[in-house]
């Protein structure tokens, strides 16, 4: 990215960078664009889970339960990518290595829609759809962290919450698109149609956002903060030997809290569906309707959630958050026991309300735990460890609970230990809001035209 010094024409640290409005909006909705495709897959796989799980899984027993493994062992590969991709990115710079991962994310979730089943080759179609989710877990270990990075680094200090927020409105984005057209498919079609060929159109609908995506990319220049640590000679050589030996403590709050971002994500918004329709007889319609008006509610609320968090700060939010879930999440699911609509519906709403404290703030409050000479390896390794043993595994792991307790109260359970997990954590991590990044100059908003630093 382009960037231009103040307008008083000196070059110093203390006037900061300015960013252009035009730079800021192309690159919150690149940035933003490739997460909503990440999410886009999560959110059909897992609204898809049962089907998945009868075709390619056709005979055997414990069929959702192996669907929901197959999205778990996509996570085994995020930290890789999270190893290879970060410290990339911290060496040549955050747009190129964007660039990289969503052409691999949209590879690999097309690719699912032309698999053929266990019926057409027998063993070799749940080892193809392995396959699939590996090479989607792996470009998805450098995409969210660098989509966090990128847009943090391209925020100025006083906007960084409202702007960063729009990355989680592209998360949303993504599981509405999903949600909407998985249900489109389910209402048209018979079911013979649907097993035989209709679970395949979202799969392949990956393809058209993938290319939107990559245009979106193609035009970018790298962040503002990185431009300038690399102009001035202040990139890390080694920045993965950099982040283990000197932040390793940054990396333990970063996971303490993502824990229960992940958690929260993908017990609401890829479990719930298969919860409400295997535990309490909803029809799969009735399931993925009303979670399409949570995502829609989130949607509409998060910004304000992100500006807020710039007012009052980070930390008081997600706080809230923890507290809430500790609290509340229990009851949530003690209202779906309940068996009615209304009951559903509040139980939802208390969760989505308390998920959106989450979405809307932890965007701006990750990245700005490390020094911008290795935020991208340091976020995204910290981000991807906490996700692949704890909060993608979410739905395999709540699945097995119940499969093995009966307790249909395990994903509040989980809920509340994540929480506790994170309130913990929180204590130990400094307030971020309206503060420059770590390692760099302040970054403000300009109107003007533009200039490279250090250029008339």
């Amino acid at each position: 990215m382009s960037t231009r010094v103040a307008d008083t024409g000196e070059d110093n640290e203390s006037d900061g960078v300015a960013l252009t409005t035009s730079e800021i909006r192309r690159s919150v909705a690149a940035a933003a664009m490739g997460n909503a495709m990440e999410w886009f897959d999560f959110g059909v796989y897992g609204y898809l889970a049962t089907t998945v799980g009868d075709l390619f899984f056709h005979g055997q027993g414990g069929s959702l339960l192996k669907s929901f493994g197959v999205f778990a062992i996509s996570f085994l590969a995020r930290p890789l990518g999270g190893l290879f991709f970060g410290p990339l990115g911290d060496r040549i710079g955050r747009s190129k290595v964007l660039v990289m991962t969503i052409l691999m994310m949209a590879a690999g979730t097309t690719a699912v829609g032309v698999l053929p089943t266990y019926q057409t080759i027998g063993v070799w179609a749940p080892i193809l759809l392995i396959v699939t989710r590996l090479v989607q877990g792996f470009s998805t270990g450098g995409e969210y962290g660098g989509a966090a990075t990128f847009i943090v680094e391209s925020s100025p200090d006083d906007s960084r919450g409202f702007l960063s927020s729009f990355l989680e409105f592209g998360t949303l984005g993504g599981y509405t698109l999903g949600a909407g057209l998985v249900t489109v498919m389910t209402v048209s079609l018979p079911d013979s149609a649907m097993h035989s060929w209709g679970w395949r159109v979202p799969f392949l609908c990956a393809a058209p956002l993938g290319l939107f995506g990559l245009y979106l990319r193609l035009k970018l220049e790298d962040s503002a903060a990185f431009s300038s640590a690399a102009e001035k000679g202040e990139t890390s050589r080694s920045p993965l030997r950099e982040i283990f030996s000197e932040h390793w403590r940054r990396m333990l709050q970063c996971i303490g809290l993502v824990v229960l971002l992940n958690v929260a994500y993908y017990t609401v918004l890829t479990y719930l569906p298969s919860y409400f329709e295997k535990h309490l007889n909803f029809s799969s319609t009735q399931s993925l309707e009303l979670l399409i008006a949570v995502y829609i509610g989130m949607m509409l609320v998060i910004a304000l959630v992100g500006w807020l968090s710039d007012r009052v700060g980070r930390k008081p939010l997600i706080m809230a958050s923890c507290i809430g879930f500790l609290l509340l999440a229990y009851p949530a699911f003690w209202m779906f026991q309940l068996h009615g609509m209304v009951y559903t519906a509040v139980g939802l709403a208390i969760l989505a309300i308390l998920v959106v404290l989450l979405s809307g703030t932890m965007p701006a409050t990750l990245p700005a735990i490390f020094p911008t000479r290795i935020r991208y390896g340091g976020f995204a390794i910290s981000y991807n460890l906490s996700t692949s043993a704890i909060g993608g595994t979410a739905p395999f792991v709540i699945t097995a609970l119940i499969g093995a307790t009966g307790n249909l109260y395990m994903p509040a359970i989980y809920l509340m230990v994540a929480a506790a997990v994170a309130l913990l954590t929180l204590f130990t991590v400094k307030e971020t809001a309206g503060q420059p990044l770590a390692g760099s100059a302040s970054l403000r908003s300009s109107r003007g035209p533009r200039r490279r630093r250090g250029k008339p």
